[in-house]
């Protein structure tokens, strides 16, 4: 059952982050350049493949020039 959470949440938060970073006009490459990240990483988070940590989500954030609501 929490695993299952676990996934919608993932594939949320990713899916909210493509949507963030178009609207921005930034490509995942740029993207992972303003953040310092590996592009596969931020491509593996927009399609919900890893859970990723709240620091890496507060780099995104950042990067996005958005609040990291917690």
């Amino acid at each position: 059952m929490s695993y299952f959470r676990d996934e919608v949440i993932m594939k949320k938060l990713g899916f909210t982050n493509r949507e963030i970073r178009k609207s921005k006009g930034l490509t995942q490459e740029e993207l992972s350049y303003k953040a310092d990240l590996d592009i596969s990483q931020v491509g593996r988070i927009e399609r919900g493949n890893v859970n990723t940590s709240v620091s890496v989500l507060n780099k995104i954030a950042m990067a996005l020039e958005v609040s990291l609501k917690i």
